[in-house]
C-alpha cells in the first residue's frame, strides 16, 4: 500500500471512487474534497491510496488548523476517508489513518483528530478500535474524537 499525491494523471480516477450507497451520507465525495483542498491549500493534505497499481481510496488530512474561535487551539487530523466500496474491510482504512498520523508526527504534532456522523452503520466503531476517543465536542453535528500520538 502507498499514498500518492493527486495529479493531472490520476485525478479522474480519483473522481470515480465511490463508497457503498449506504455510506454516501457519511462522507463527502472526492470531488468535494478536491474542491476544498483547492480552497484551503494551507491546511489540506489530499492523497490517493494505492495497492499496487489499483486505486483503492482517498484521504484528506487537515494540518495545523486553528479550531473554532481560539487561535491557540491548532489541530491536525483526518478530514475525509473514502475507501472504494469493493475495497472495504481489507486494511486500507487503517493504513490511511496510520499514514495521516505519521504525517502529523513528522510535523511535530502529538494528537490526531477525526469526526464522524453518529448513526447506526457509521464509522464510530472503526475509529474507536484504532484508539480514538470522543472529546465531547460536536462539529456540524458530527462527533469529534482525538488520538494521542
Amino acid at each position: 500500500m502507498r499514498l500518492e499525491k493527486v495529479t493531472p494523471k490520476n485525478y479522474e480516477a480519483a473522481l470515480g471512487l465511490s463508497v457503498r450507497p449506504d455510506q454516501e451520507d457519511l462522507v463527502g465525495p472526492v470531488v468535494k474534497s478536491l474542491a476544498e483542498a483547492y480552497v484551503f491549500p494551507d491546511i489540506a493534505w489530499p492523497r490517493l491510496i494505492f495497492d499496487g497499481d489499483r486505486l483503492v481510496g482517498f484521504l484528506m488530512a487537515f494540518l495545523d488548523y486553528a479550531w473554532g474561535d481560539n487561535p491557540d487551539d491548532v489541530r491536525s487530523g483526518l478530514w475525509r476517508l473514502n475507501i472504494a466500496a469493493d475495497a472495504q474491510g481489507k486494511g486500507y482504512g487503517r493504513f490511511a489513518v496510520e499514514a495521516v498520523c505519521a504525517e502529523i508526527r513528522a510535523r511535530g504534532g502529538d494528537r490526531a483528530y477525526v469526526t464522524w456522523v453518529p448513526r447506526e452503520g457509521g464509522p464510530e466503531d472503526f475509529y474507536l478500535k484504532l484508539g480514538f476517543r470522543p472529546t465531547g465536542e460536536q462539529s456540524d453535528g458530527e462527533t469529534v474524537a482525538v488520538l494521542d500520538l
